[in-house]
């Protein structure tokens, strides 16, 4: 098959893209608008940039009803901060209630039945229930596209982590306690551990 994406129709470019870039790990994003209320949600286009500074960059594109930002861009914007929470197996029903577009004046925690802490350094709350936290501020943002289908790229520097205890050990943290989830295509998720193997690379 030779494809031009020119030719595509925004949902089945969107449908080749994630049917080729998998497992994508999952960026659980917390925010807060101007008026203090919270909005959490799930985005799979999710990866780090680099250590130093230590930059991650997620991915929200626009509505697919009506092309408008998400909330939680909107919010960022607005607020400059934001906390990546990464998703573990116990909790991925949860993440998913999130997934919900709700109305922005909803607090998505809440409908989860999510546990909110406070974060260090940064407004937005942390999630109990995630083992892994990255506290952001927001370091810049870049728009793409113009219609339904367009996107941003968010990229946050990572002012403060928060690691639970049973999963560090000597400056690494356990994948085995973790137990982090990945997306596939469609609605299938994958439990990365379910087979690994080890490959070392050639001096």
């Amino acid at each position: 098959m030779e494809i031009n994406p020119d030719s595509l129709e925004w949902k089945e470019a969107y449908k080749l893209l994630v049917g080729s870039i998998l497992p994508r790990p999952i960026a659980f994003v917390t925010t807060v608008d101007n008026e203090g209320i919270v909005n959490a949600a799930p985005f799979s286009f999710f990866t780090a940039i680099c250590a130093d500074p230590m930059l991650i960059c997620f991915s929200p594109m626009r509505r697919g009803t009506d092309g408008n930002k998400k909330d939680t861009l909107t919010n960022i914007e607005q607020t400059k901060e934001f906390v990546i929470n990464i998703v573990s197996e116990d909790w991925i029903e949860k993440m998913n209630i999130c997934a919900t577009a709700y109305s922005s004046e909803i607090d998505e925690l809440e409908m989860a039945r999510l546990t909110k802490e406070n974060s260090h350094v940064v407004k937005p709350p942390r999630v109990k229930e995630s083992k892994v936290h990255l506290e952001c501020s927001l370091y810049q943002v870049h728009h793409f596209g113009e219609h339904i289908g367009a996107g941003s790229l968010v990229i946050g520097k990572v002012e403060h982590v928060h690691v639970a205890s049973n999963l560090y050990n000597n400056g690494r943290i356990s994948t085995e306690e973790l137990k982090p989830i990945g997306r596939m295509a469609g609605h299938i998720y994958t439990k990365p551990l379910t087979e690994t193997f080890e490959l070392i690379r050639k001096a």
